[in-house]
């Protein structure tokens, strides 16, 4: 039995996963996520790396091996780094193991990753560095509109007639939104017409990919947006992408649980290679 923990540092949010792993048994002993707002990320992800430490009763020197993804690198007391298409992919896979491809949307970007069935990556695509696609960009119509994040994709599914945003710049989609809400748009279908928009390029992405076999896992932040999630599934039947679209309550988590999972696999085949030896 291995105890591994995996430390997702990202730039909206840190998320911290405790794993015991026997063999192919996995378990998860504990997670926390947290938003890191005006914090320093890397004292935020100890504070919460040790804190769920205790909560599970143990201490950094009965976890085997402490993995990090994202921006997580520069933590000190880290053992090893992997890169988040990695620890996605195997994420993806513990959540749903009939997962094929990832659609990691985060705070800056959105990703689609196709991998095998060991969460090995065959192939990925990442959107332009234009943020609106991204979490940040949605946070801050959210802020403008005046709502909290939370409500975001229970007001998108209730749009009845959803305005068309500008898919290319943020600049431009909120200059977009700053006309609708003068024309008197409800916040329904501007955040669908957000989702939309957001949807239609992730599609796309997806179809780069080449021909893709069984299910989507989408993961990361706007992975629990429920009206994005929605959108998604209507835009790959519009871009003729033949694949289920999925979420997971966990989906946020995903990196940091990959990371878990390969530290405990490099953690075996260091052992048996210094058992060899």
């Amino acid at each position: 039995m291995t105890i591994t923990s995996g430390i997702d540092v990202g730039t909206g949010a840190i998320k911290v996963v405790v794993f015991e792993v026997d063999g192919d048994q996995e378990r998860c002993l504990g997670k926390r996520v947290e938003r890191v707002r005006q914090r320093d990320p890397l004292k935020l992800a100890g504070d919460i790396y040790d804190d769920l430490l205790r909560e599970t009763g143990l201490a950094r020197a009965d976890v085997a091996y402490c993995a990090t993804t994202g921006e997580g690198e520069s933590l000190t007391f880290h053992t090893g780094h992997f890169y988040s298409m990695t620890t996605h992919a195997r994420g993806a896979i513990y959540l749903n193991p009939g997962s094929r491809a990832v659609l990691d949307t985060g705070a800056l970007h959105g990703r689609a990753i196709r991998m095998d069935e060991r969460g090995k990556v065959l192939a990925y695509k990442m959107t332009s560095q234009c943020a609106s696609g991204s979490g940040q960009f949605l946070e801050n119509i959210a802020r403008y509109l005046g709502i909290a994040q939370d409500e975001i994709g229970s007001l998108s599914q209730r749009a009845d007639n959803p305005e068309k945003v500008s898919g290319i710049c943020a600049v431009l989609a909120e200059t977009d939104v700053i006309n609708m809400v003068s024309r008197g748009i409800s916040s329904p279908n501007i955040l669908r017409g957000i989702h939309e928009s957001m949807a239609d390029r992730l599609a796309k992405l997806l179809k780069t990919l080449g021909s893709l076999d069984g299910t989507v896992q989408m993961t990361g932040g706007l992975a629990l947006d429920a009206g994005l999630v929605e959108a998604m599934k209507d835009a790959v039947v519009k871009a003729k992408v033949d694949v289920a679209i999925e979420s997971h309550p966990d989906a946020i988590y995903a990196g940091a649980i990959g990371a878990a999972l390969w530290g405990a696999f490099r953690h075996k085949r260091l052992a048996d290679m210094a058992h060899a030896a």
